[in-house]
């Protein structure tokens, strides 16, 4: 992966198995703003590496570790879901490192979030054989008590980025589909989602590569390895 270069999915596959070591587990981390288009990205590039490579792939996502509705209500912090401080970073730091280190064919427990229940539910994938793991979440990158934690857990991270224009045309889209109103769906943009894409956008630097989507394939802007 080179800087200034656009590659399809299968190419940044192969990039990344490449650089698979034997015997353990790849952690690749993806984080970016909400709604640049992680999850997509993930999925295809775990899809790509298992098809194109014969490499066993699945998806960590950081979403499974939201603090439970209850317990934000518990301190009127539901309002503030998904900033930084409405996740459990110890116990994804302590899952994190497991997975890492677990020896393959170690059964690694892993939560998602449901957006219907709009709760975590626990333990809905397992990790055992799977030699890549992608880790996609906001915080990634983030210097913060816990969260700089994260990083050390992580073989690579990649910063998806992305316009504001288009993630705000994608949030909306996602609260209306969601269940808000327009009105609902404006202020979460404006109240939380934008202020945490703007604090997620200054840890781009920390990244080893930065990407951009155009069209399906992905512009390298910047790229460390």
């Amino acid at each position: 992966m080179s800087s200034g270069s656009e590659l399809a999915v299968t190419e940044l596959a192969a990039d990344v198995v490449a650089r698979m070591p034997n015997g353990r587990r790849y952690v690749l981390g993806i984080a970016g703003p909400p709604a640049a288009g992680k999850s997509t990205l993930s999925q295809n590039l775990a899809a790509a590496v298992r098809t194109e490579h014969a490499v066993s792939a699945e998806i960590a996502p950081m979403d499974g570790f939201h603090k439970t509705s209850a317990e934000l209500d518990a301190v009127g912090a539901r309002h503030r879901k998904g900033q930084s401080d409405t996740f459990d970073v110890a116990g994804f730091v302590e899952r994190l490192k497991l997975l890492r280190e677990a020896p393959l064919g170690q059964r690694v427990p892993w939560p998602i979030y449901d957006r219907g229940l709009h709760d975590p539910v626990p333990d809905a994938i397992t990790f055992a054989a799977q030699r890549l793991a992608v880790v996609e979440g906001n915080y990634l990158l983030l210097d913060q008590p816990g969260w700089s934690e994260v990083r050390a857990q992580l073989d690579e991270v990649w910063y998806l980025d992305a316009e504001d224009h288009v993630i705000e045309q994608r949030l909306t889209d996602r609260h209306l589909l969601g269940g808000k109103t327009i009105e609902q769906a404006k202020a979460k943009i404006t109240d939380s989602d934008m202020p945490n894409a703007r604090l997620i956008a200054d840890t781009r630097g920390h990244a080893d590569a930065v990407l951009r989507e155009n069209g399906g394939r992905y512009i390298v802007i910047r790229a460390d390895r």
